[in-house]
């Protein structure tokens, strides 16, 4: 990826992506494996892209979104997560750096009331003009991370 130029990384997203999403709720243990059909598209505000995709998670419909974007000052990616499974309570918001094939931002998430949050790391990783992987990993309050899902988009 040319990180001088992280609007290109995220327009060179836009389109109809389909592939398989896994989940695990226990480090290595795969809960789910199922196809996931996403889009992005981008917003006429310079620098911001929305990535909404549909799918299913142990037979149920699952649905999210995300509103991506770059931000010109701190030089970060930025996601504000939404999901009907994972994100059903709450908006995540997420910040991090550019890396070679993509952007990997950190963010925290609320399990209950006097719970310290956890953490959630999102690699978005273009392997290909047309093979996009995004990985993301819970991060237990004691700093553990392990992988909790794991998208492979074709198109």
């Amino acid at each position: 990826m040319n990180q001088e130029n992280p609007i290109a990384l995220l327009e060179s997203l836009k389109g109809a992506w389909q592939g398989t999403c896994r989940t695990w709720f226990e480090p290595d243990e795969l809960a789910d494996e199922s196809a996931i059909k996403g889009t992005f598209e981008i917003l006429p505000a310079a620098g911001f892209l929305r990535h909404h995709y549909v799918g299913s998670i142990q037979g149920k419909p699952r649905q999210g979104e995300e509103m991506i974007g770059h931000n010109r000052v701190t030089e970060n990616f930025q996601i504000a997560w939404i999901d009907s499974f994972h994100m059903n309570y709450a908006i995540m918001f997420s910040e991090g750096p550019a890396t070679d094939s993509g952007f990997d931002v950190f963010g925290h998430y609320d399990i209950e009331k006097e719970t310290p949050p956890w953490g959630w790391r999102t690699q978005y990783h273009l392997a290909a003009p047309d093979e996009l992987v995004i990985t993301a990993y819970n991060v237990t309050p004691d700093g553990i991370e392990a992988k909790a899902l794991e998208t492979v988009y074709r198109r």
